[in-house]
């Protein structure tokens, strides 16, 4: 029992007598709708690029992570062609995403220690000052002193 053009039947192929299985072809005409994997790799790396800048690389991460999943599944269902594209898409998008959170938490963290530590006072002063330069310099040492830093 062989199917026509593969002599084994399906013993060594899979439902369509395909002897190499795991791709299937696309109808006669249908181009493979490749352009959620590709577009996930590229946001991908994009937040990668972004994600030093205050978590920006959150949103294309994120972006990205979803358009690699319907990348995948689209490869799993034969209508795309470029499976690793998407798997590469999702690893870069994750990596985006946590590392911009990270980069977020760091940058609030730092925020939160500057402003505790007399970063309004800092602002008020230097308000204060005007465009006496003595008084704005002023305030800068008193900052530094009040974190305990030394300037020479």
């Amino acid at each position: 029992m062989s199917t026509p053009g593969n002599e084994y039947g399906n013993q060594y192929g899979n439902e369509h007598g395909n002897q190499y299985g795991g791709y299937q072809e696309q109808p006669y005409g249908a181009q493979p709708r490749n352009g959620a994997g590709l577009a996930s790799l590229i946001l991908g790396i994009i937040g990668l690029l972004l994600c030093w800048f205050f978590g920006v690389g959150l949103i294309p991460g994120i972006i990205g992570l979803i358009l690699g999943i319907v990348g995948m599944k689209r490869a799993k269902r034969g209508q795309a062609t470029n499976r690793g594209v998407a798997i590469a898409g999702v690893v870069t998008s994750v990596l985006a995403v946590i590392v911009s959170a990270i980069f977020l938490a760091i940058t609030i963290a730092v925020g939160t220690a500057f402003w505790n530590n007399g970063g309004a006072d800092l602002t008020e002063c230097l308000q204060n000052a005007g465009d006496d330069l003595a008084a704005q310099q002023q305030c800068q040492q008193d900052f530094n002193e009040n974190l305990g830093v030394t300037v020479e």
